[in-house]
C-alpha cells in the first residue's frame, strides 16, 4: 500500500490574492470536491497582520492538505497527502487562474509504507 503526495511551489503570484481568505478557501474546497477528499474537521486559517500572508490546515481522514503564502515574494506553497492514491490534479491551470502564477513547480512524492514496498518501488535509504 502506498499513498501520494504532491508539494507545490507557485511563483509570480498576485500579491493581493495571497491575502485573500476566501480565494484559499475555495482552492481548498475545489481540492476537497474534485479529489473526494474527506476533512475530518473545519479547515483552520491564519492570517498574519498587516500585508502578511495565509496559512491553512485541513486534517483530512486521507492525511492532510496546507498552504502557505508569501504576498512578498508573490509565492504559495501546497502541500497534499493522501494515504490512498488519487487521480492528478491540474494545479499549474488553477494556480495561474485563481492567483495569476506565473511559474508553478508540482513535485509528486510516492509514499510507501513498508520497507518491502519501497525496495520493490525503487525508493531506497535507510532511515534512523
Amino acid at each position: 500500500m502506498s499513498g501520494i503526495e504532491w508539494v507545490v511551489d507557485a511563483q509570480g503570484c498576485s500579491a493581493e490574492s495571497l491575502r485573500d481568505p476566501e480565494l484559499l478557501r475555495r482552492l481548498f474546497d475545489k481540492l476537497i470536491v474534485d479529489l473526494r477528499l474527506r476533512p475530518i474537521g473545519a479547515t483552520q486559517w491564519h492570517q498574519f497582520p498587516g500585508s502578511g500572508g495565509i496559512t491553512g490546515l485541513c486534517l483530512l481522514s486521507e492525511s492532510h492538505l496546507a498552504c502557505h503564502t508569501f504576498p512578498e515574494y508573490g509565492s504559495l506553497c501546497l502541500n497534499l497527502f493522501c494515504c490512498v492514491p488519487r487521480d492528478a490534479w491540474d494545479f499549474a491551470s488553477r494556480l495561474e487562474e485563481m492567483f495569476s502564477a506565473t511559474s508553478v513547480q508540482v513535485r509528486v512524492v510516492e509514499r510507501s509504507y513498508s520497507a518491502a514496498e519501497a525496495l520493490v518501488a525503487g525508493i531506497g535509504g535507510r532511515a534512523r
